[in-house]
């Protein structure tokens, strides 16, 4: 999987515990910006229906439908923000 911090390549053996962090920046691994169900247009930022609400999405938490995100982290964010911004700005050019 890889951080959503800092976009750093973490492996993972078993499970993500709620105690895992990054090995490079010291980040929660066990986080919703790390799921695979984290999306922020989703209701309650989670595809996962039966999820509880978590606030703080960089927290580490007990999540019982946490899945790591394979993709993703860091640089995967910036360009995909960044891809969306192209597109509107191509659509009022």
């Amino acid at each position: 999987m890889r951080c959503h911090a800092c976009g750093n390549t973490v492996r993972v053996e078993d499970k993500v515990f709620r105690s895992d962090t990054c090995t490079s920046c010291g980040r929660p691994l066990r986080c919703c910006k790390n799921c695979l169900f984290h999306d922020p247009t989703a209701n309650n930022q989670c595809r996962e229906s039966q999820a509880e609400w978590v606030g703080d999405k960089e927290a580490a938490n007990f999540c019982d439908h946490f899945r790591p995100r394979e993709n993703g982290g860091a640089a995967s964010g910036d360009s995909r923000s960044a891809q969306a911004r192209k597109k509107l700005d191509d659509l009022f050019k």
